[in-house]
Order: structure tokens, then sequence, then C-alpha cells
């Protein structure tokens, strides 16, 4: 029996038909299956904007498959726009209040069936975890990309403008020219453009099996998105009727097919914390070691920034995701028998779209035997600093080995500043620390930081190392997620001012050289600093409290 019949059946729900009649649903209306539609449609981000009106599109399809669709929101937040100050302490934290509100949303109404449409960085994995909890016939759809600004003859994304502060500073650009760059960064509603968080789990949505084929690439105002999400509602139909649910797809295999797409894309590092957390709610095991063992296989065949030449839009003008997986597949490197959403396999969706996917054009999209790196771009580090990992994405830096001396921050603001004075210079190793999870609390992204630097012309010659996180859009020697953090004693928690730091990306090693006694001797003197007291109480004093490492997603759901 479907769910929601135990909401709307017999005599004794005459109230709750009531309450739908009073919705203007008819009785017709109310026998068919109950299809939950999530958006995460807000005016606080312009990835977002538009979700409201792409979700009666859904609402169309189900209802045209027929079923009866609900529409409901959940709350963004706009990463780019909380960076740069504490608001993004919120940013992360966001993630699981999207999956619990999803969660109870879909709970509450027992709807039988759920579409997620999500745009902006948090939306997106929060969503998918709540299907993965609820584990209903699902399916996820992204609201689409922003296309990109257009200044002085080159495509701008919102990393321009951040890089452009960082120019501004060092005095290589003037204030008019900043301006200019502002005014035509961001032209479009849309995720911003660059294969950064937003476009990177997307890519990924369609990797894991639980999004569409070809769903990610179609820009967020182009036609063919709203014709995605239309079919989306009605394959969610479908998928009731055969009795797929999310975790059915959300296979261990899925995972691998996911983590092989990242490091061909030269995706965000925020996808491991994604894809980790993702796992738990699914039931599924995965560590840095899978992330390790897949990056060493998977070359890395899409040119697309920060760390490479292209935007999503080129992207998709050359055939978008499903090029990059044919091309894995056919050499082996995908698990073509996982289980999608189209109920069909992930080679047998391929070989249905096979007339209309081109082969790689050669400029943002390789073949294997002409890849920009014959390994994988997302690395883990593991070291004396760094005992339980860290994440760093070598396709956004030429520099393999690094040795510096620690200039140590206890927050980013203090780091920004005496970045934004000229302060941080060629050879020094930046450690920004408590941070993390539950010192931040949040795990704040850095992209103000981390786009200074590479403004002042340092990003190959200066590292930086901390317990937090860094935006999709950030390139350079830049290595997060340092576990444990600080705010529970790691190592990095013991560093001072002058340490020597040494990094070998292609060892995996995050080092700093001090003796194992003398960091002992250290530990013994540390003590947990006590956080600010508007993080005492309230929603970041619960997720501080109930918040994992890093290396294991940074979830809350003590069950997983």
């Amino acid at each position: 029996m479907l769910r929601s019949r135990k909401t709307v059946e017999g005599p004794e729900r005459a109230p709750h038909r009531a309450m739908y009649k009073a919705m203007g649903l008819s009785d017709e209306e109310i026998a068919k299956p109950f299809v939950g539609i999530s958006h995460s449609g807000n005016e606080a981000t312009p990835c977002n904007i538009h979700l409201g009106r792409l979700a009666e599109y859904a609402k169309a399809g189900v209802k045209d498959a027929d079923g009866t669709a609900r529409i409901f929101a959940t709350i963004a937040v706009s990463d780019g726009i909380s960076m740069g100050h504490e608001g993004m302490k919120a940013s992360l934290i966001s993630r699981e209040v999207i999956a619990d509100s999803i969660e109870l949303m879909v709970h509450a109404h027992q709807y039988d069936a759920l579409v997620c449409i999500a745009g902006c960085d948090k939306s997106l994995p929060g969503s998918m975890m709540a299907m993965a909890r609820l584990n209903i016939p699902s399916i996820f759809v992204y609201g689409g990309t922003m296309v990109p600004g257009q200044y002085k003859g080159r495509y701008l994304t919102i990393q321009d403008v951040f890089e452009a502060v960082g120019s501004y500073a060092k005095g290589t650009i003037t204030l008019q020219e900043l301006i200019e760059i502002e005014n035509h960064a961001c032209p479009s509603a849309g995720s911003c453009a660059g294969m950064y968080t937003a476009n990177t789990m997307a890519s990924l949505s369609e990797a894991l099996g639980i999004a569409l084929p070809g769903s990610a690439s179609p820009s967020a105002e182009d036609q063919r998105r709203a014709d995605v999400v239309y079919n989306t509602g009605k394959a969610v139909m479908h998928l009731l009727e055969v009795g797929i649910k999310a975790r059915d797809i959300l296979t261990f295999e899925a995972f691998e097919n996911a983590i092989t797409v990242l490091n061909a894309i030269g995706g965000s590092t925020n996808a491991v914390l994604h894809l980790l957390a993702l796992a738990r709610e699914a039931g599924v095991r995965l560590t840095y070691d899978d992330f390790e063992r897949i990056r060493a296989r998977t070359p890395h065949i899409a040119d697309m920034r920060p760390g490479g030449s292209y935007v999503m839009y080129e992207l998709d003008k050359v055939g978008g995701v499903p090029v990059i997986m044919r091309e894995l597949l056919k050499h082996g490197m995908l698990n073509g028998d996982a289980l999608t959403v189209t109920g069909k396999s992930l080679k047998e969706n391929m070989d249905a779209i096979a007339i209309s996917i081109p082969d790689p054009d050669g400029r943002v999209v390789r073949r294997v035997e002409d890849a920009i790196h014959r390994e994988g771009s997302i690395k883990i580090l593991r070291g004396t600093l760094a005992p339980d990992g860290a994440v760093v994405k070598v396709s956004g830096t030429k520099v393999e080995r690094f040795r510096g001396r620690a200039r140590v921050f206890d927050s980013e603001e203090e780091a920004f500043e005496e970045i934004s004075k000229g302060r941080i210079v060629e050879g020094d190793a930046v450690v920004i620390r408590y941070e993390g999870p539950k010192g931040g609390p949040g795990m704040r992204e850095m992209l103000a930081v981390t786009a200074a630097i590479v403004g002042q012309g340092l990003g190959e010659h200066v590292a930086l190392i901390t317990d937090g996180r860094f935006s999709g859009a950030t390139r350079g020697l830049m290595i997060g997620h340092v576990a444990p953090e600080a705010a529970v004693g790691g190592p990095i928690a013991l560093i001072k001012d002058g340490d020597e730091i040494s990094i070998d990306v292609k060892q995996g090693r995050l080092d700093v050289e001090l003796s194992m006694e003398e960091l002992e001797a250290r530990r013994s003197r540390w003590k947990a600093r006590e956080p600010k007291q508007v993080y005492m109480h309230g929603v970041f004093a619960k997720y501080a409290m109930l918040v994992r490492s890093s290396a294991e997603g940074a979830v809350t759901n003590p069950s997983v």
C-alpha cells in the first residue's frame, strides 16, 4: 500500500481530506500517489532564485504521469554572500538543516515519492542526504548553472571577482577595473559558473545515478532546464511504479562512479566531504582510502575552472557530463551495471543516448589517451600534521613539494588581515585553525583568503593549511579538512609560528618537522578553547555537540 494512504483513506481521515480540499484538490487527485517536490528557492542567492518556478514544471510532470504533487520549500544559504565573514559558519550547518527539513516534511505527510530541486552548494548534498535517509522513490534535479559573464573578451565568474579583490589590494588593478569585473561577472540566475561545488555535485548526481542523464549541464535559464525538471517529475512516477528506492541506487559502486567522475572533472574538494556524508546516510562504508584508490586509476580529462580554462556553460556546449562518463565507461573506469533513476543501468543509459553524445572535443573534454593529468585531481594527504587526513586539489596547483615556515592564525579574519596588508610572503605556510566542524563551528570556506593570496601572485609560492574548507573556486596549494581538527586537540592546534612544515603532494604527506616528543610536550600544555558566546546556544551549539570529524563527512546524524 502507498504510504500516503494512511493519511487520506477511511472515514477517520475525513479531516485530512478536508485539509487537502481546502487547497483545491479533488477526490480524484487525493486518490492518486502523493509526490513531494522539495526546492530550495529563495531571494538569498542567484543560485536558487528561480527554483520555485522550476518546481511548477516538476509538478506538471508528476500530474501528467498520473500523480499528485505537493511543493514545499527548504532553506539555502548563499556561500558567495556569506563568504569572508562569520556568516559562512552557517553554510555547512545548513546542509544538515536542509536534509532534516526535507526528511521531516516527507515523513509528516507520508509522501510516496520525492523530487528534490536544488541550486546552491549545500542544498545539493543536503537534498541527496534526505533522499538517502527517507529511502523512498526519489530523483534529484539541479537548478542549473549561471552563464558566465563577459568582460574584455573573456568569460568571468565569481572566482574572478574574489581574485580581483586581491589584485586591487596589491595595486595591480584599479578600483574602476574591480568595479567593472564586479558588474559583469554574474549576469543571470543559476549557480556559480565554473566547476565549483554546485556544478561538481550536479555532475556527480549523474554519476551516482540519482539524476536523469544529461541533467547537470543545461544552464538555469535555458528552456532545456525546464524540460529536464518536467521529465524528472514524470520519471519519479515510474520509479514509484517499479518500486526502486534511493538506497537501491546509492550503492558502493555508485559512489565509486562518483569519485571517478570527481577526479576526471577536477571538481571541488567539498565533494569529498559531501560524498562521505551521503554514503553514511545511505549505509555505505566509504573512506579516504577509497578516494585515493580511485584517484590513482582515474585520468583528469575535463579542463574546467578553477584549475583549468572552461566553465559549465562550455561543457554543456560540447555535450555535458555524458561525454565524460561515456569516455570513462569506454575505458572500463565506471561500473556500467550500477542502477539509475531511469530504472536502467548506467551503461544502458549511455547506450540509449549514444547517438546524441559527441566524442570529446579535445579542448574542454579530452580523450583518456590525451589526459590533462594521468591521475585524478583530488588527493588525500596524511602525516604528523594530519593523522586522519587532509584534502588538496592537485589540478589547482603545479607545486608538488613545499617546505615553509608556519604563520599561524586562530581565525580566518586574522589571516585575511595579514594577507591584505601584504605581510604574507613567499615561503610562508599559512595555518588557519579552529575553523573545523566543531571549532568554527561550521567549517567555513575561505575563498576570500585563498583568492587574496592568488590575486597577489602568491598562489604557487605560499601554502595554506586549515581544518576548515575551501570554495570550489579555490586554486593554489591549499590544503583543507585537516583532521583531527584544532578544537579537539589535533596536531594543527600545536603548531607555532616558525615551525617547519613540509608538503609532498606526490607522496601524500603533510608533516610538521617536530619530534613526537615535542608534539607530546605541547599537547600536554594545550587546553581547549571556549567558543564565543554567540556559538554557545542555538543551532551552532547543537551542531558543535553532534558533528563528527571532516574525515567522516562532518555528519551530525547520531545513527550513522
